[in-house]
């Protein structure tokens, strides 16, 4: 039997987009990781706030906090009952002193360590609404038959009242979901074009009142431009960077979109301050003014805090799109690897357990000093660029390493239960982190989060026709080749780091699962059973599914996709099937 495989050079980008028993000692948890925003009175200093903290582990949990900013005062108090949980927690008092703060928003960090601690250091975003979170004003762009829409969040439930100059009832604000038990209450102000607006700029105001804080209960006034112009936005709308002293440059990249009509197309951009043009470059990709490369380069840079603004000017009706961008540049340490930054390479989901011989991305700081560096060959070796990743104090394969980014693949011996994760970088030791790992965690690769990583015998894609990709609906009776991760040991069995064997045996995961086609919530979809499911030839970790699309599967864009086997069951995925 032939098996359908990617093109090397596909399954190389699909990898590349793509960690026993602890012992004793304690493991931090934190309750929130959240403080805010909170809502403050220009000229007053905020109320104290509190965030939980409790031991997960064994043995005496002895947090250490420090803050970014000089407004937050962090102290750890007395050993206490929990308000959020049973049993016994420590309280991370957070003091805001804001009194000297001018009105805007600011953003800072409380880091809570413990040299002595697993999944310690964890951080704490600390938010201040100076001024409250109530806008000045809103200013709101909307393709005719559109509405666009502007968020913000408060601790106080609020009132309104709506005018509009220019008449209809275009314009409203309501609550915007349900908030958290920190009392952040999220609010939209939403504008419509509704049938027979005409193009052009209407005028209107949000009156809020019933805020806790006074300088929140105010009218809003609101400009609402219907146009049948390109309308620019970015996402992400803002970036951060964070370097040790010696580290080599990064790069981000911020995706331009269209929300309106016609063409985007950008005529320029401009990094404020103009100094910042020493570290930091902006630039499209290959030409493309949808993507622009992001480069932040801290070796002109000492240790602090550096801001800048990347403008860039569209011939968008807002004419203007604004990329905050923050740098920050820390004192040489080891390498520290994120709470909950071991995660699969087809979800990418903190929490997540993993399974024995899957492709996991480690997230972190200070791995590697060096260039960006990946496998050349295989067997994957331990070690690259002067980088480890142990999983229960053993080495694991290694596919990729970078600054901020580790791709490897958990041993497939590594115990079933909880185990730890630790980085060394030229020999030196960072912090540990625990993982679940399971024998099976079956994930179907996704390409943006719904649709299936899976190919026809063409190899084009079973997905709606869609503008770059080549892409073309499955019928009932074609085979198509799903990929996935995390589907555990196959028979034979195949080493830690090894590629799949290319001619039989193959390595096939044992027993066969079924397979299940157009399901819902109330019904299991249409079973069949894959010809072959395996790992791919040639490939570290990654697990091929050859099926055919039964006969009798329901027809339309979007048909769920899932496997079942003995003991698990995969995530849905989704496919197009006509």
């Amino acid at each position: 039997m032939g098996l359908m495989q990617l093109p090397f050079g596909r399954g190389l980008i699909v990898l590349s987009l793509l960690a026993g028993s602890l012992s004793a000692a304690p493991k931090l948890r934190l309750a929130s990781a959240t403080v805010g925003p909170v809502s403050i009175a220009t000229g007053a200093n905020g109320s104290a706030q509190t965030v939980e903290a409790y031991n997960a582990g064994d043995g005496t949990l002895a947090p250490q906090l420090t803050a970014s900013a000089a407004w937050i005062v962090p102290t750890v108090g007395a050993v206490r009952n929990c308000t959020s949980r049973s049993g016994s927690c420590i309280p991370l008092n957070i003091a805001l002193q804001t009194a000297s703060l001018a009105k805007g928003i600011y953003t800072g960090t409380v880091t809570v360590s413990d040299p002595n601690a697993i999944d310690a250091p964890q951080t704490i975003t600390v938010t201040a609404q100076m001024g409250g979170g109530v806008p000045d004003g809103v200013e709101l762009f909307a393709a005719p038959g559109s509405t666009a829409r502007k968020t913000f969040a408060v601790n106080s439930s609020l009132a309104s009242s709506i005018t509009t100059t220019s008449g209809g009832a275009w314009l409203s604000m309501s609550i915007d979901g349900g908030g958290s038990f920190q009392f952040v209450i999220p609010y939209r102000i939403q504008a419509q074009a509704l049938s027979g607006m005409q193009e052009g700029a209407y005028a209107g105001a949000v009156t809020v009142s019933r805020s806790a804080v006074a300088a929140e209960n105010r009218a809003v006034p609101v400009t609402f431009n219907v146009t049948s112009k390109p309308i620019a936005s970015s996402s992400p709308d803002s970036l951060a960077f964070r370097f040790m002293v010696g580290a080599k440059k990064q790069t981000k990249y911020v995706s331009l979109s269209n929300t309106g009509l016609g063409t985007l197309a950008v005529s320029g951009s401009v990094i404020n301050p103009v100094d910042s043009g020493k570290w930091l470059v902006a630039q499209s990709v290959s030409g493309l003014d949808s993507l622009l490369s992001v480069i932040a380069d801290p070796s002109s840079l000492a240790v602090g805090h550096y801001q800048a603004t990347i403008t860039l000017a569209t011939n968008a009706a807002n004419t203007f799109v604004n990329i905050p961008v923050v740098v920050d540049v820390i004192a040489a340490g080891p390498p520290v690897a994120s709470y909950q930054g071991l995660v699969s390479n087809a979800t990418f989901k903190g929490g997540d357990p993993v399974a024995q011989g899957d492709i996991v991305a480690l997230f972190g700081e200070h791995f590697t000093f060096g260039d960006p560096a990946s496998a050349a060959k295989l067997p994957l070796t331990d070690s690259l660029g002067g980088t480890r990743v142990y999983v229960n104090d053993k080495p694991a394969p290694i596919y990729f390493a970078s600054y901020n980014q580790i791709n490897l693949q958990i041993p497939y011996d590594a115990a079933v239960g909880e185990a730890r994760v630790q980085v060394e970088r030229d020999g030196l030791k960072g912090n540990t982190i625990s993982i679940q790992v399971a024998a099976q965690v079956p994930r179907i690769m996704t390409m943006n989060g719904s649709y299936a990583v899976a190919v026809n015998m063409d190899g084009s894609y079973p997905m709606p026709v869609t503008a770059g990709f080549p892409s073309h609906p499955a019928k009932p009776g074609d085979a198509l080749v799903f990929y996935g991760l995390g589907f555990g040991a196959a028979l034979p069995a195949v080493a830690s780091g090894q590629g799949a064997p290319a001619q039989e045996p193959f390595a096939r995961i044992v027993p066969t699962p079924k397979m299940y086609f157009g399901g819902g919530i109330f019904a299991s979809g249409v079973e069949t059973e894959p010809f072959f499911i395996g790992l791919s030839p040639n490939f570290v970790g990654l697990t091929q599914v050859n099926v055919i699309v039964p006969q009798n599967v329901q027809l339309g864009p979007s048909i769920a996709v899932q496997i079942q086997g003995t003991g698990y069951t995969s995530n849905t995925v989704y496919i197009a099937v006509e």
